[in-house]
């Protein structure tokens, strides 16, 4: 097990806990903390380095990247036809029914937990493009890096809320009064900085961990966001480049090999290292995973169970089954990660999955589609389909018509990807089918739910800050 912490780790974390406890408090506009230490760290490479690893063990402690309860994984889940609840949480439940008040504390803190990596990101541009002293090749890694962090977080943001405040700097003054930013020019920073990230950084994975973000990574979110966006050819283009490294990634056949730490199906992880604990389990692990000495909060509904064919794999094993005492206390959870606690401080055996190739192959599947390119479509969904064990499209249905196989598409996706980072609900968004698919299932669902609302402490703290339609 790596050591966290070197003395240059400490000084890092010392300056990003400054900056932390300094980006909560903007009506505080004096010179902040932070500066005392922030020549230290962008002194020499060693501690530079240490600063944006603060950065990735921030994203597993972040609530929206924790994998956690208060996570986009679990949250954004509650907000899609995916999970069923089992608990009488308010927050909770105010998610699941698609009702989130402007005062749910849940929603507070997946923002704000979003900002504050935001906030870490621009710190260390600000500090790299400071330095004197910085190697030239760290300066491209450390820039590269945390531009791609900062897309990653306004990725989310921008999906979840919509016109959000683009912050690119650390001022405070103009921080604490930036109005919410039309969702073209989000969409075009976040483009610029992953294009900026991909010229920037390297091919390979540093010490084999997959944990760094590397040419392949901010490949791989940008083909994401051309495809929300709607660029076909550049979304097909992007996810080809990285199915094509065959020698670093791959489709696993054995389905319980998948979530492991650095697996070859990973494109980006996030270790639990970043807990600082000798806790080495991953959160999605420990929220989902239901025993008899353990109450979940959410359960996978009937919609989706109802969703599986005959014999596919991907039900057998990532979906957990927990009988409980009464004849209608059988309890279906995701079953992706096998580790529900861990405290032995040894190796760690999985890390939290982001980004992995079948999402690539889904991704270049929707995009050829759009393109007309159907048989393409239907060769890359049967790859996750004889992975899964079940007919091939090639086989039974070679000459579906361009919806039908859309229509795939989204059924694929959500039984690859369910339980992870909210794909369902930003797939049902995206496409326009949320009222349609949510109207059936959920009571009082109104269309603008497809928005949360912006927290009520944000918007008390800054004027400019206008509300979503529907709250």
């Amino acid at each position: 097990m790596k050591t966290l912490f070197s003395k240059s780790g400490i000084i890092a974390i010392a300056y990003f806990t400054m900056l932390l406890i300094s980006c909560e408090k903007f009506v505080d506009v004096d010179v902040p903390d932070h500066m005392i230490v922030s020549e230290s760290v962008f002194g020499d490479d060693q501690s530079a380095m240490s600063a944006i690893q603060g950065v990735y063990n921030q994203l597993f402690r972040a609530d929206f990247s924790s994998g956690g309860g208060r996570s986009v994984t679990l949250l954004s889940g509650l907000s899609s036809d995916d999970f069923k609840i089992t608990t009488s949480s308010k927050e909770y439940l105010e998610y699941h029914g698609n009702q989130i008040l402007i005062a749910n504390s849940y929603n507070q803190v997946l923002w704000s937990s979003m900002y504050n990596v935001v906030y870490m990101a621009n710190s260390i541009l600000e500090g790299v493009s400071n330095s004197r002293t910085l190697s030239g090749a760290v300066q491209q890694r450390l820039v590269g890096e945390a531009k791609f962090v900062r897309a990653f977080c306004y990725f989310y943001l921008v999906n979840l809320y919509g016109k959000v405040p683009l912050i690119l700097r650390t001022d405070y003054k103009v921080n604490s009064l930036a109005s919410g930013s039309d969702i073209e020019t989000i969409y075009g920073q976040i483009v610029l900085d992953l294009n900026d990230a991909i010229e920037l950084l390297e091919v390979g994975y540093a010490d084999g961990e997959r944990t760094h973000a590397n040419k392949f990574v901010a490949k791989a979110l940008l083909a994401r966001v051309h495809l929300f966006q709607g660029n076909w050819e550049n979304a097909k283009t992007l996810s080809s480049e990285i199915i094509a490294q065959t020698s670093t990634f791959g489709i696993l056949d054995d389905l319980d090999k998948v979530f492991l730490a650095n697996s070859k199906e990973a494109i980006w992880q996030i270790s639990p290292l970043g807990r600082g604990t000798s806790l080495t389990h991953t959160e999605e692990g420990n929220i989902f995973i239901k025993t008899s000495l353990t109450n979940t909060a959410i359960g996978l509904s009937d919609n989706l169970m109802d969703s599986w064919e005959v014999g596919d794999r991907r039900h057998t094993n990532w979906v957990g089954r927990f009988d409980g005492s009464g004849p209608d206390e059988t309890y279906y959870y995701p079953f992706k990660y096998k580790v529900r606690y861990d405290n032995s401080g040894g190796d760690i055996t999985e890390y939290s999955m982001v980004l992995r190739l079948a999402e690539q192959y889904l991704i270049r599947a929707e995009a050829n589609i759009k393109l007309g390119n159907l048989r393409a479509a239907i060769a890359d969904l049967d790859v996750l389909r004889q992975r899964a064990g079940i007919s091939l499209l090639a086989d039974t249905s070679p000459n579906l018509n361009a919806s039908d196989l859309m229509e795939i598409v989204l059924k694929e996706r959500r039984k690859e990807l369910f339980a992870e980072w909210g794909h369902r609900w930003l797939d049902l968004k995206r496409n326009g089918i949320a009222t349609e698919v949510l109207g059936e299932t959920k009571d009082n669902w109104d269309p603008t739910a497809v928005l949360y609302p912006i927290p009520e402490d944000e918007r008390l703290k800054n004027p400019n800050l206008d509300q979503n339609t529907g709250y």
